[in-house]
């Protein structure tokens, strides 16, 4: 894993659009089905919208009928950090891209096998990098 990426909050805000900032620098959320990438169904590396890290990949993107992207696992197991989070009354966990530290979403117990996980992302914390074939 390289070096943590570190930025005054300043540098994030003139980097991110108002509403990547909102979400990946302060812990928001995107209306469900609003987002580019729920109903996405092309073939790529999806990545950190702040720092360009890779996330996740379009071959373990599931539907999950939630209205943000899913996926049942991150694309290595250092690519992101989980974090409790006691936020809205409710026990969730967190998912943080590893190399900036952004909110990416929540990850929970209820997805497909093989992990039985769900990671729950906003699209606005994503970038598509399509493959082309």
């Amino acid at each position: 894993m390289p070096a943590r990426i570190e930025k005054p909050e300043r540098e994030w805000r003139e980097q991110l659009t108002p509403e990547q900032y909102h979400v990946l620098r302060e812990k928001g959320t995107e209306r469900a089905f609003t987002g580019t990438y729920w109903d996405e169904h092309g073939d790529g590396v999806y990545r950190c919208a702040a720092c360009g890290a890779e996330v996740f990949r379009s071959d373990t993107k599931f539907e999950s009928g939630t209205g943000w992207p899913s996926f049942w696992e991150p694309a290595a197991s250092d690519a992101v950090e989980l974090h409790h989070d006691s936020s809205l009354f409710m026990h969730r966990i967190e998912v943080t891209c590893a190399s900036c530290g952004s909110h990416l979403g929540h990850v929970f117990d209820d997805g497909p096998q093989p992990t039985g996980q769900r990671f729950c992302i906003n699209s606005c914390s994503l970038e598509l990098d399509r493959q082309e074939g």
